[in-house]
This record gives C-alpha cells, structure tokens and sequence, in this order.
C-alpha cells in the first residue's frame, strides 16, 4: 500500500489536531523499505511465504517506522522497519500462544530473548524464527552508537519482554488491570523507552545523560509514546473485545469504571488529546533548552543538533502513528472474515515447536552489522 493515502477516518477516532497541526512526512529511503522488510520476514520466516505475499506490504509496517525516524542511515532504518515487523511477529505469537494454551512454549521463548539480549550474536541461527530475528536486529542495532548506548537498550528491553509475560499471565488468569496498572504496564509493553533510544542512533548521537533525564525532554518523550500506545488501543479495541483480548486502556476503563463501550472510547480519546498538549508544551521548553546549549561552542552545537533531531522526530510520531492505524490491515477488522481472528497471522506453532525444517531460510550475508558510527561518551541512563 502506498504511504500518504487519502483515507477517511471515523469520526469516533478522528483528532482534527494531527491532521492540521502535525504535517506528514517519510525518509526518502522510504520507497525501498517495503520491498527489504517483506524479504526478511521471509529470510527470517517470520510469516508463512503466502500471508507475506498477500497481506505484507498492506499491513504497512515501513510506512510507519519511514514516518518516525527522519534522518537515520538507510540501513538503520531499514533495520528498524525489520524490527518493527519483528515486534508485530511477536505480539501476534503472544496473542496466539495465549489463545491455544502454549504456555511451556510463551514460557521458552521469553527466556530465549532475555539471553538474545544479552547476547545477540550466539542466537543469530537459532531454531525458533523469533529467537533469531530479534537477535539479528539487536546485533545491527549494537552497532550504531557506543557501549553504553548497548546496555542502554538492554536494560531497557528486558523489562518490556517481562510486561508481555505479566499480560500472558493475565490473560491466562482473566486478570484485567485497573486503569493505573495497565498504563504502567502499556508503557512497557509498547517499548516506549526502546523507540526514544532509537532517536539517539538515528541523530547518530548518544545524548548526555542530563539531557535525557531534563524533565521536559522526559515529559515530550512520554506524551508522544502514550499518545501512540492510547491512540492504538482505541483504534484497536473493536478487534480486542472482538478476540477476547483483556489489555486495552478502554477494556480498562469499562472492567473497574463501569464505563460503556462508547464512553471507554471517548474517555481513551479525551487522554489521547492530552498528550499531544502535553507534548506542545514540553516541546517549547525542549526546544529553549537546545538554544541555550547551542551558545556553547562547537560541541553545544553538535548537541543541541542531536536534541532538535530527537525532538522533531518526536513529532513525526503523531501524524506517522495516526494514519499508520487508518492504513494498515491491521486493524481494518470490518474485512476480516472472523473479526477475532486476524488473517493475516498463522496459528501453526513455529520453530522448534514445529517439527524438523520448519521456520527458516538460511541467513544472507546482507542483513549483518552496518558500518559503525564513532563511539560517543554516554551514561546508562
């Protein structure tokens, strides 16, 4: 599907904000991303060969990640768009794990990404499709910025995997969160931290720690990653409630609010707006903050540079994540067949839980570690 479509959007889930004040835009890298990730998910096996064929480039994947990270390296982005797939590939074996009860095989695979976290390089063939995506993307990505940034995204990542399991252990128990919970457990989920690491690695610049931790720049950088994870649970609750899904902030609001369907919709969507004031405001503080900085010399130019790259990119989430949710198949339920079973995902067990052959292509020598930007000094934040 080609990006910049002219789609209608309900009017349930229309923010009049995005479309008038967050102009759309795509790395100009954009045209041959599609065509890249589609080959990987089949490299990696990540999808069966005919649901690629078939619903891959609809599912618009690269269109989003084109949409957030404007000036990153080509094959950074092209890694990041494989990541993105990746982490779709692994939300939908979550969801089917649940579904069919393979609790030793979700329980398996959670600590086989820990340890690819750790150690990317020693799980680069491994059996299971998912075990060996994520550790190519990680082994690429550790080779953007510094070693510091490395444990960064490690440290970052392992809590996001642990999130998946706690919602694996809810829903097998029925478990739905009250509204405070699920939002600490959505800003897991969702990697919120992992998306704003990627910011340094596309400014190829590894901010100070004190930047990173400056309360405006936290406050931007939590808007816009609440707003995205808001923004797709309350274009995604009609396929959740449909799939007897229990981690949605609306499922939240209507299980321990009493709230209605419609009214747990116009509540997510009223919080959805907040952000992007919250975001408006904390981007003018941001933004004086890289002024300051820029007086400074040649290196408070470099990084006032960097500050700005991240923070306009911060933006280019709202409009890229908007019309991702109005384009993508992922979410146009009203075409399925079954509105509780997404056509697009397989629910054959893969990798080792599949039987001798199964998953994998064997690896191609283009998807190794990019070129290496100079190392920076930087903080574990």
């Amino acid at each position: 599907m080609p990006a910049f479509s002219h789609t209608s959007v309900p009017a349930a889930v229309a923010l009049p904000v995005i479309e008038g004040g967050f102009p759309r835009r795509l790395h100009p890298y954009w045209p041959k991303l599609q065509g890249r990730t589609r080959s990987w998910l089949l490299e990696m096996g990540l999808m069966p060969p005919d649901k690629v064929a078939k619903y891959a480039d609809d599912l618009c994947y690269s269109d989003l990640v084109a949409g957030y990270y404007i000036g990153a390296p080509d094959e950074l982005l092209a890694t990041i768009s494989d990541y993105s797939a990746w982490f779709f590939a692994w939300d939908d074996r979550h969801d089917r794990d649940v579904i069919h009860g393979r609790a030793d095989n979700w329980r398996r695979l959670v600590a086989q990404l820990h340890e690819a976290t750790e150690a990317p390089e020693l799980h680069l063939d491994h059996r299971d499709p998912l075990v060996a995506g994520f550790a190519d993307c990680l082994q690429r990505f550790y080779g953007s910025l510094s070693h510091t940034w490395n444990v960064r995204f490690a440290r970052h990542f392992h809590p996001v995997i642990d999130a998946y399991d706690q919602e694996f252990r809810n829903r097998t128990a029925g478990i739905v969160p009250d509204v405070d919970a699920y939002i600490e457990l959505r800003r897991q989920t969702f990697a919120h931290w992992i998306w704003i690491d990627l910011l340094e690695a596309t400014a190829q610049y590894e901010l100070p720690a004190w930047v990173r931790k400056t309360p405006a720049f936290m406050r931007a950088a939590l808007a816009v990653q609440d707003f995205s994870a808001w923004y797709n649970d309350l274009c995604s609750l009609p396929k959740e409630l449909a799939g007897n899904e229990l981690h949605n902030l609306g499922i939240s609001l209507i299980e321990h609010d009493g709230l209605s369907v419609a009214e747990a919709a116009a509540e997510v969507r009223r919080r959805v707006i907040g952000c992007v004031d919250d975001f408006l405001e904390a981007e003018v503080e941001v933004e004086n903050i890289a002024n300051g900085i820029e007086a400074l010399g040649e290196k408070g130019k470099e990084l006032s540079v960097a500050m700005r790259s991240c923070l306009g990119n911060m933006r280019n989430w709202f409009s890229s994540v908007y019309w991702f949710h109005h384009e993508s198949g992922r979410y146009q339920v009203d075409d399925w067949e079954d509105r509780s079973n997404p056509p697009y995902v397989s629910d054959e067990p893969v990798g080792a839980d599949a039987g001798p052959g199964a998953g994998r292509v064997p690896r191609q020598a283009s998807h190794r570690v990019p070129d290496r930007v100079p190392e920076q000094a930087g903080e574990c934040a």
